[in-house]
């Protein structure tokens, strides 16, 4: 597959774009990102300058290279050649996420997908465990692999937004649907947890609708971390980098993310638990190890990757920064192939909606 990747600093909308799109005479799709306050004038900007082509973005922390930042940046990825691509949004997703899935279906049927060749890139603003659940009923059967980001970083009291074509929408999910023509594509994720000697513990109590872990093993769920880990209550939130809690499927581990504790002492979370979900507290492993394993990983898969689009946890991200080793992370990345991505809000990987991991999709 053949790509181009830009990035602008550039704080004027039409110079941005006239940098982040030099020399992109045309393009069968573009993932666009950029800082909240400009993302509607980048959205019909670009589909004005690129108007039969397919465009979906979103708005936050944004990084290419060893460039990142939420403000004054604009960073266009542009798919250029030896691919046939799709896109398109499901809106309406806290309501009916599965009244426009027939929009998935037929992207997916226009690329007409083959095995290890074909991924799907998304944005979304909600509802992620319902949204994964949707979008692997077209998805899974044909072997598409998934990897997507949840939108964050808004500023407070202004709604998360992702953008198709042209326009800005609230309450949706974009997607891009790529078939690589020219080679493989895949989806990978990298987790720099694991369960350690700690217990097993069963969520006994659970509030579905507020993501909220009520009991463990029908004790109160703080009191169940609090012992195991040795932190206070007030401790407990600012705990999750080192400690997360993690589902256990078929002996895979899937981070989901605390973020309060009620006076009752149940612990709300980014990702839902359900009740008799199996649960581990987890503890942070050398991630330096595990991405130089990523990276491996990466080329033994492909051994020149053209792209590498990611989506990285806000937690991963607060983790590499107060470690001082997000430069580091980048420019390894980067050595690999071009990297590039967006913070997220929580992700979604193939079948789960997940936190503080990375989701990648890999491009020969």
């Amino acid at each position: 597959m053949k790509s181009v990747v830009k990035t602008s600093k550039n704080s004027n909308v039409d110079a941005a774009i006239s940098e982040a799109t030099s020399g992109i005479s045309t393009a069968y799709g573009i993932i666009f990102m950029s800082d909240y306050s400009r993302l509607e004038e980048f959205s019909a900007k670009l589909r004005e300058k690129y108007p039969n082509t397919d465009i979906i973005g979103t708005a936050g922390t944004v990084y290419h290279g060893n460039t990142i930042g939420d403000s004054n940046l604009l960073i266009v990825t542009a798919i250029t050649g030896d691919a046939v691509l799709s896109a398109g949004i499901l809106d309406g997703i806290s309501r009916t996420p599965l009244k426009h899935l027939y929009r998935l279906s037929d992207s997916v049927k226009a690329v007409n997908p083959e095995p290890d060749n074909t991924v799907c890139i998304e944005f979304c603003t909600s509802n992620e465990e319902v949204l994964v659940s949707s979008l692997n009923v077209v998805l899974d059967p044909k072997g598409i692999g998934l990897a997507g980001g949840t939108v964050f970083g808004a500023p407070e009291g202004k709604p998360s937004l992702v953008s198709y074509n042209g326009k800005t929408y609230e309450d949706a999910c974009v997607y891009m649907v790529i078939k690589n023509k020219s080679g493989k594509a895949y989806v990978i994720r990298e987790n720099i947890y694991d369960k350690g000697d700690g217990p097993d513990h069963t969520a006994t109590k659970v509030n579905l609708s507020k993501k909220e872990l009520i009991e463990l093993d029908n004790r109160p769920a703080a009191d169940v971390y609090m012992e195991e880990t040795g932190v206070s209550r007030n401790e407990l939130v600012d705990n999750v980098m080192k400690a997360p809690f993690g589902r256990v499927i078929n002996d895979e581990i899937y981070i989901s993310s605390m973020n309060g504790v009620t006076p009752s002492g149940s612990i709300t979370n980014y990702k839902r638990i359900n009740q008799n979900d199996s649960l581990y507290i987890l503890k942070l492993l050398d991630y330096r190890e595990i991405n130089r394993d990523t990276r491996d990983e990466i080329k033994g898969l492909i051994a020149r990757p053209s792209l590498i689009f990611s989506v990285n946890c806000i937690y991963r991200y607060l983790l590499f920064q107060d470690e001082g080793y997000l430069d580091e992370f980048l420019r390894d990345m980067s050595g690999v192939a071009p990297f590039v991505g967006y913070i997220g809000g929580g992700e979604q990987y193939n079948r789960q909606h997940v936190n503080q991991t990375m989701v990648c999709a890999v491009f020969a």
